[in-house]
């Protein structure tokens, strides 16, 4: 018997729909599995949006400014000339308070990087974040001059050798941070225009600034003249290392300036960093040349009469860079009447403290040196007015920290989209994920192609 070609035709597509309506009915729809898996993701991603998660992924380096600001204050009231007891007792206060920050920075960054490593390289190739890795050994340099000035004094030997202990291990960080960063900014990866050059590139140099000022510091309380006079020499090349770099930077910046104008307002503040190396950097070169002039006689270093040309020289570079400094000074006050009013609030308000505070110290040093009345008022000007600026900072970031408005961290816009969002179950729903669009794809491609035709004549198609 001979059955019809459009007979046989018609039941193939009978049959071929009623499959296709058994899998539609059996299977979930695609934008049903789509919606589904949007749903787990964002509710995911609220998960590192929400609670202690959110203030670990975001919490970024410039977070050691804190600590440089809370450090440099107890600095400034230890070296007050009109000593009194409180501001003793005040100073010990804010010593153990930056302690405190210090060690909850450490304890965060170290979960944050160990949670999330990616963050970690996300974070080193960011051309801006990057540059505030170097908070992290000027913050702890902070805490080891203050550990000098009021630990060694009442612990002895031990406290001392602590303190030079601490030091190195501070230098190798600073150095590490200054060398890394600067080929860094040189790579591919940190590519930018003068336009984007800010203050916030003398950061890293500013480190190795930082401990070799420590290293003067280190020296004077080691009880061994040839470990003081290592610790000399070292922090002489440090600082070789570093302030000349800044110099340079120094240049760059105010040639950004000159063609640019000023920054954006949100980082006018650094404009004040350039006070950091200048006072920092004049007061580092003369400590180690009142150190030299004491220690080279005694230890047989160069001539004898080296040690006092190393004083008399370093007195006049310090006096010339604080006289930099002044115009610095200027431009920055400039800069932030100009941005004003209604400069936004970030953590680089910070930058107010740490350079004003070490420059203030640095006049301070000049004014015991000399000595000038003029200096020594003039530093406890300078300093009272970081000590104000503290407390309004302080005050408006523990605000900010309590509302979450503080924990924002731009590099992570940087993350690859894996990272961004994890996916809830782990690599298998991500194969499982996979597997569905491919069947998805698979099933499009099977329903877009019609079905094969049986196109034979009829006298061909004889059923036994």
């Amino acid at each position: 018997m001979t059955v019809p070609a459009s007979t046989r035709l018609r039941s193939n597509n009978s049959s071929t729909n009623t499959t296709e309506n058994a899998e539609t009915t059996s299977k979930p729809s695609n934008s049903s599995t789509s919606g589904q898996q949007t749903q787990t993701k964002t509710q995911y991603a609220s998960k590192y949006d929400t609670g202690w998660r959110r203030i670990v992924r975001n919490f970024s380096p410039s977070w050691f400014s804190v600590t440089m600001g809370t450090g440099v204050v107890s600095m400034i009231l230890h070296s007050i000339p009109w000593q009194a007891s409180w501001l003793y007792h005040l100073s010990i206060v804010f010593f153990v308070l930056n302690v405190a920050l210090f060690a909850t920075a450490f304890i965060i960054s170290v979960l944050r990087y160990t949670i999330w490593p990616e963050i970690f390289i996300v974070m080193i190739h960011d051309p801006n974040n990057s540059l505030f890795l170097g908070t992290i050994p000027m913050g702890f340099a902070t805490i080891i001059n203050m550990w000098i000035a009021v630990c060694v004094p009442a612990w002895g030997t031990w406290a001392a050798y602590t303190a030079w202990g601490m030091w190195m291990l501070d230098s190798v960080v600073a150095v590490s941070v200054t060398v890394s960063l600067g080929v860094l900014l040189m790579s591919e990866s940190h590519q930018r225009s003068l336009d984007t050059i800010t203050a916030a590139q003398l950061l890293p140099i500013a480190a190795t600034i930082v401990s070799s000022s420590t290293g003067s510091q280190v020296a004077a309380v080691l009880p061994n003249p040839q470990q003081a006079l290592g610790t000399i020499i070292a922090s002489y090349v440090m600082w070789g290392l570093s302030v000349p770099m800044a110099f340079t930077v120094m240049a760059i910046y105010f040639q950004r300036l000159a063609l640019h104008k000023l920054p954006a307002r949100e980082v006018i503040v650094s404009a004040f960093l350039p006070l950091g190396p200048l006072g920092l950097g004049g007061y580092t070169i003369l400590n180690l040349g009142r150190l030299a002039r004491d220690v080279f006689p005694i230890t047989g270093t160069l001539d004898p009469a080296a040690g006092l040309f190393a004083y008399h020289l370093g007195f006049f570079i310090a006096l010339l860079m604080w006289s930099w400094g002044l115009l610095w000074f200027a431009f920055a006050l400039a800069a932030i009447h100009q941005a004003s009013p209604g400069l936004p609030f970030n953590n680089g308000w910070w930058g107010f403290t740490f350079p004003l505070g070490v420059y203030s110290i640095s006049t301070i040093t000049i004014g015991l040196e000399l000595p000038s009345l003029f200096f020594r008022v003039l530093g406890t000007i300078f300093g009272t007015a970081v000590i104000l600026l503290w407390i309004v900072i302080a005050a408006r970031t523990a605000h900010g920290a309590w509302t979450g408005t503080l924990f924002v961290a731009p590099c992570l816009a940087n993350l690859k989209a894996e990272h961004k969002v994890p996916p809830a179950g782990g690599a298998e729903e991500e194969k499982s994920e996979m597997s569905a669009t491919a069947r998805a794809a698979g099933d499009g491609v099977n329903r877009g192609t019609p079905p094969d035709l049986d196109l034979a004549p009829e006298e061909s198609a004889v059923e036994p």
